[in-house]
């Protein structure tokens, strides 16, 4: 566990300014955004970074190297196995193209594409370089049990905790939803140990920050809720071996 933990935070440090701060505070959607995704995918990690910079909700369709459950979705859908894939329910729109995602989700629920975003060939390079640690993980099926109700993480892109629990959802071919909690206080960068050593509780602007921190007293992250079983529980190694036992098989 502490060398997988060590390559993840390998995989942060490389996108240090990418999908944690969130840039813009605005209404969601009616509906959350779908994205059919591979976790260690270069291409698809740029979408999701977007989507915690945007305080955007998702729900995830894995689609992991020899997933049987939603890459012939996709395939009937979009005519294709390429990846990442976003179905918006709000405008109608389905896309390929991890920039050109990007683009529409800025131009769409944001303020315009910021300027990290318009180098486009940069920041796909740099997402290359964050997955190099990572390199097998959660990348092929290891199909698990489909729950009834979709389950719920509370996760920022760049958490290199949050990571590992995602890769598992993956590789387990098991839909999600992302509940995005990117940091808008100064106070939010402070780890929750010392946060909590120095009695400090950051005002969030975020509903997703605010809604965990009101249904559990604290804020840490990855937080998973399985509405299937009413359990909700923080802490990756926890998270992971729970969804084993629980969807394993």
């Amino acid at each position: 566990m502490p060398l997988n933990i060590a390559t993840s935070l390998l995989s942060t440090f490389a996108r240090p300014i990418n999908g944690i701060a969130v840039s813009r505070v605005g209404e969601k959607p009616d509906e959350p955004l779908q994205l059919y995704d591979i976790e260690n995918c270069p291409y698809c990690r740029l979408v999701r970074e977007a989507l915690t910079e945007l305080d955007l909700d998702v729900v995830i369709l894995p689609c992991p190297k020899q997933g049987s459950r939603f890459r012939p979705e996709l395939e009937a859908r979009g005519g294709k196995a390429q990846f990442p894939y976003l179905v918006d329910p709000n405008t109608g729109l389905e896309m390929y193209e991890s920039l050109d995602i990007v683009e529409y989700l800025y131009e769409t629920y944001g303020d315009g594409l910021p300027l990290k975003w318009r180098l486009g060939a940069l920041q796909t390079a740099g997402s290359m370089l964050a997955s190099a640690p990572r390199t097998a993980s959660g990348m092929r099926a290891r199909t698990g049990a489909l729950p009834e109700e979709m389950l719920e993480l509370y996760s920022f892109e760049s958490s290199p905790y949050a990571r590992l629990v995602r890769e598992k959802l993956c590789e387990m071919e098991i839909p999600y939803i992302v509940r995005n909690c990117g940091r808008t206080e100064l106070a939010e960068w402070l780890l929750p140990p010392v946060r909590k050593l120095l009695n400090v509780t950051p005002d969030s602007r975020l509903d997703n920050r605010r809604h965990l921190q009101h249904m559990e007293g604290r804020v840490s992250i990855p937080y998973l809720f399985d509405p299937n079983t009413g359990e909700g529980m923080f802490e990756s190694a926890e998270i992971i071996g729970y969804l084993e036992n629980r969807y394993g098989g």
